[in-house]
């Protein structure tokens, strides 16, 4: 969880909602903070210093962070003092080693990383240990066509290696096969609004073990459930 402070009004709320729970603004103070999940009355500040906007977890516990104000995402791993930038930290850019205001990081099971690169309207997918990701959703300009994104936010991959982005100026979900060129609308794209089957400003992304898409929408202030075919 994070807490920022001194930005627009709308851009404090959807990092608010990307860091998933944020429940103070704090001064000048830019951290990212462990609550108990039962009876917690008062947080820890584990990292400071982070213009964090996402972050996730590992099944071994390691915390993966992305630094929005530095380009690049850190693992903290426990029992070591020191963090690892795992992608970017060679400077805003375009190049496939760099980051442009990174939003959410996604890890597969085999610690293969993709994460929202909203500065370049694309989606990046770093193996672990690689020097340079690919890019496996948009990266032709921002812009409405299938084969682009408009800042970018949620991501989630399955387990076939396909890729749900929550495209949040485009008011849609768009899904991505693996080796996809283009991608599909699977959500929304029908401009922004109210009815179920409209977004506004659609930002994080999460599946159950049903296949159950949930979409947390800034703009709407709600979290819808669709049931999606991943095989379609």
């Amino acid at each position: 969880m994070t807490s920022h402070r001194n930005r627009g009004a709308r851009q404090k709320a959807q990092e608010g909602l990307l860091a998933a729970g944020v429940n103070k603004w704090v001064d000048q103070i830019k951290e990212v903070v462990r609550w108990p999940r039962r009876n917690g009355t008062s947080g820890e500040t584990i990292i400071s210093n982070i213009d964090c906007v996402g972050l996730t977890m590992d099944e071994n516990g390691s915390l993966y962070v992305t630094d929005n104000g530095k380009d690049e995402v850190r693992r903290y791993r426990r029992g070591e003092s020191q963090e690892t930038v795992v992608l970017g930290g060679n400077g805003s850019g375009t190049h496939l080693d760099q980051l442009s205001r990174p939003q959410y990081v996604f890890v597969d099971r085999d610690h293969s990383m993709c994460v929202s690169d909203l500065g370049n309207a694309r989606v990046m997918k770093w193996v672990e240990g690689a020097k340079q990701g690919i890019v496996v959703a948009g990266g032709q300009a921002q812009g409405n066509g299938l084969t682009q994104l408009s800042n970018p936010y949620g991501v989630v991959v399955d387990q076939l290696g396909t890729v749900y982005v929550a495209d949040g100026e485009n008011h849609r979900i768009m899904r991505w096969p693996k080796g996809a060129t283009q991608g599909s609308v699977i959500v929304g794209g029908n401009g922004h609004g109210e009815q179920s089957s409209q977004l506004n400003w659609p930002m994080g992304l999460s599946f159950d073990r049903h296949s159950n898409l949930y979409v947390a929408e800034h703009g709407n202030h709600r979290v819808q459930k669709f049931n999606i075919d991943s095989n379609a």
